[in-house]
C-alpha cells in the first residue's frame, strides 16, 4: 500500500511540503464525486460516449476501448478534466439509471438487480424471512375437493419453482 493514496478508494493524499496541493485535493474530490452515492447511466458499456456531459458516469464492460481501454469493470466518470476511474471494491453498489436497478460488485463482476439480505421488512414488520421447511402437497381426505387441491398444488409449485420454499 502506497502512502500516497487512501486504502479504500485510492484517493490521492497531500504530502508534506507539496507544491500545488489544490491539484491533489481537487483530484480526490473528483473521485469522491464519482464514488459516493454512485449513479451510472449504464452498466457494461465498452465504448465511451462521443460527447459525455460532466458528471455522467458508466460502469465499464469487460472489453473497453478508446479512452476506457485498460479500465474494465471500473466506474468511468467524465469531468471537466477528462475521464476519471474508480476501481470497484467488493460490495460496492451503484444505481443504474438505464435499468432502474442497483448493480453490486461481488466476486470480480457487477451483478445487476440482485438484492441480498436476510429478510424484508415494511414498516418494521417482516414480510419475507428465512426459508422455512417444505409444505407438503395436498393429498387425500374426504372433505377437500379436487379444485381446491389443484389450486393449492399450483401455488406450492410456483413457490418451489422460485426457490421460496423447499421441494
Amino acid at each position: 500500500m502506497s502512502d500516497d493514496i487512501t486504502a479504500r478508494l485510492a484517493l490521492p493524499l497531500l504530502q508534506p511540503g507539496q507544491a500545488q496541493k489544490e491539484t491533489t485535493h481537487n483530484e480526490a474530490l473528483a473521485l469522491l464525486d464519482l464514488a459516493v452515492q454512485a449513479s451510472v447511466l449504464a452498466v457494461g458499456t465498452n465504448v465511451p460516449p462521443g460527447a459525455p456531459v460532466a458528471g455522467s458516469a458508466w460502469i465499464v464492460g469487460a472489453a473497453p476501448t478508446g479512452g476506457w481501454a485498460g479500465q474494465p469493470q471500473t466506474i468511468a466518470g467524465w469531468t471537466s478534466g477528462g475521464w476519471r476511474f474508480v476501481a470497484p471494491r467488493e460490495g460496492m453498489t451503484v444505481w443504474s439509471v438505464a435499468d432502474g436497478l442497483y448493480a453490486r460488485f461481488g466476486g470480480g463482476a457487477w451483478v445487476l438487480g440482485v438484492l441480498v439480505g436476510s429478510h424484508v421488512a415494511i414498516g418494521g414488520v417482516a414480510v419475507v424471512g428465512a426459508r422455512r421447511a417444505a409444505i407438503p402437497a395436498a393429498t387425500g381426505g374426504t372433505v377437500i375437493d379436487a379444485q381446491a387441491r389443484a389450486t393449492i398444488n399450483a401455488i406450492l409449485g410456483c413457490l418451489r419453482g422460485h426457490g421460496l420454499i423447499e421441494a
